[in-house]
C-alpha cells in the first residue's frame, strides 16, 4: 500500500484483503467493547472544504478510537485558500501540524495535488465527482460481511448500481474495486444523462467484470445479490441540466421493487445521505426496519474500515492486539430501535 490513499487505483487486491483483515480485528474497538491507544499523541487534520457530516465524523471517530486527537476544519469561507493560498502551501503547513490528513474538496484531482506536496499520509475523502476510496472499502467490507451471514461467496456475485452514476464518486470507486474480484456481474441503471462514464465501463470490462447497462428498473432482478443506489447529485449539475430535471418513480428503490422484482435475500445499500423527501424519489423510507436494508450496518462498518486505513498508513496495525482493554462506560445493546444486537 502506498503512503497515501487517493484512489482505488493505488490498491492491489492484496492491499484490499489486508485492510479487510485489519478492519475485522478492529471490530471489538468499533463496537465499543475494547479500547486501544496505539495512536496516542498522533494528530489528524480533518480538512473538509465541501459539506459533510457522516464522512467527517466517521473519520474523526475512527482516529479517536485509536487514541489520536483530531483538528477539524470545514468550508472555504474561513480558510486560507479563500485568501488565495495554494494547495501546495496549505499541504506543507498542515503537514507541520498533523501526522495524517483527511481531505475532501469539491474539485476532482485536488486531493492528489495536495498530497503531492507532503510525505504525511493523505486520505481522499471525496474529490468532487472523482473518487471516494474509503467509502468503496467500507462498502466492500459490508458486502463481504452480509454475504458471510448468508453463506454466499463473492465470486460471481451480481450487483445492481442505480441512481446518479455520473457524479456519484462512490460508485466510481466501488466499480473499480469490484473489478479486482472478477468474475462478478454489475448491472447499471441510471436516469438519462447520469450514466456511468464510458471510460470506467470499458476499463472494468477489460479487467473481467461483466457489465450490463439497462435503461430502467423494470424487469426481473431476482438474481441480484446487492442493490446499491445513490442520491442524485444535483449540486454538481450545470444550469442546463438542472432546468426541468425531475426523477421519476421508475428509478426509486422501495419495498414494492424489492418484493416484486428482487430476491428475498437481496441486500440494499446506499452511501448516504439519502434524500427522504417524497419528490426526491431516492431510496424509499418504506424500507426502514426491513432486514434487507443494510444502510446503517454500512455506516457502522465505516469505523473499523477507517481505523484499519489509519493503522496501516501509520504502521501500527500489528500493535492493536497488544494494546486492548475493556471499556468502562455503558454501551447499549443496540444502537437503533430497529437494529439487531450491537
Amino acid at each position: 500500500m502506498s503512503s497515501h490513499l487517493l484512489s482505488i487505483d493505488s490498491l492491489s487486491r492484496d492491499d484490499i484483503d489486508h485492510l479487510m483483515r485489519v478492519a475485522a480485528r478492529m471490530e471489538p474497538i468499533a463496537s465499543r467493547r475494547k479500547i486501544t491507544r496505539v495512536l496516542e499523541g498522533a494528530v489528524l487534520g480533518n480538512l473538509f472544504f465541501e459539506a459533510s457530516t457522516r464522512t467527517r465524523v466517521s473519520f474523526h471517530a475512527a482516529f479517536s478510537r485509536l487514541g489520536g486527537s483530531v483538528c477539524d476544519t470545514t468550508g472555504f469561507t474561513f480558510s486560507s485558500m479563500a485568501k488565495g493560498e495554494s494547495l501546495y502551501d496549505t499541504s506543507r503547513v498542515m503537514s507541520g501540524y498533523c501526522d495524517a490528513i483527511v481531505m475532501r474538496h469539491p474539485d476532482q484531482g485536488s486531493v492528489a495535488e495536495f498530497a503531492a506536496a507532503t510525505k504525511v499520509p493523505v486520505i481522499n475523502a471525496g474529490d468532487g465527482p472523482g473518487e471516494h476510496p474509503s467509502q468503496a472499502l467500507l462498502d466492500f467490507y459490508t458486502i463481504d460481511k452480509e454475504f458471510t451471514l448468508q453463506g454466499k461467496a463473492l465470486r460471481d456475485a451480481h450487483v445492481l448500481m442505480t441512481g446518479d452514476l455520473k457524479y456519484g464518486r462512490t460508485v466510481h470507486s466501488l466499480i473499480k474495486l469490484l473489478s479486482r474480484y472478477a468474475p462478478m456481474r454489475v448491472t447499471l441503471v441510471a436516469p438519462p444523462g447520469l450514466e456511468m462514464p464510458s471510460h470506467l465501463i470499458e476499463r472494468v470490462s477489460r479487467q473481467g467484470l461483466s457489465v450490463e447497462v439497462r435503461e430502467s428498473l423494470a424487469g426481473d432482478f431476482s438474481d441480484v445479490d446487492v442493490v446499491y443506489t445513490t442520491r442524485i447529485q444535483k449540486e454538481r449539475f450545470t444550469a442546463e441540466m438542472s432546468e426541468g430535471f425531475n426523477l421519476s418513480r421508475d428509478f426509486t428503490v422501495d419495498r414494492a421493487f424489492l418484493d416484486s422484482r428482487c430476491g428475498p435475500a437481496t441486500i440494499v445499500m446506499h452511501p448516504l445521505p439519502r434524500d427522504s423527501r417524497p419528490e426526491a424519489n431516492d431510496l424509499d423510507v418504506d424500507l426502514n426496519g426491513d432486514p434487507r436494508l443494510a444502510i446503517f450496518r454500512q455506516t457502522d462498518n465505516g469505523i473499523p474500515v477507517r481505523m484499519a486505513i489509519f493503522a496501516t498508513l501509520l504502521g501500527v496495525e500489528e500493535l492493536i492486539d497488544k494494546d486492548l482493554r475493556d471499556v468502562p462506560w455503558f454501551v447499549p445493546d443496540r444502537l437503533g430501535v430497529d437494529d439487531a444486537t450491537f
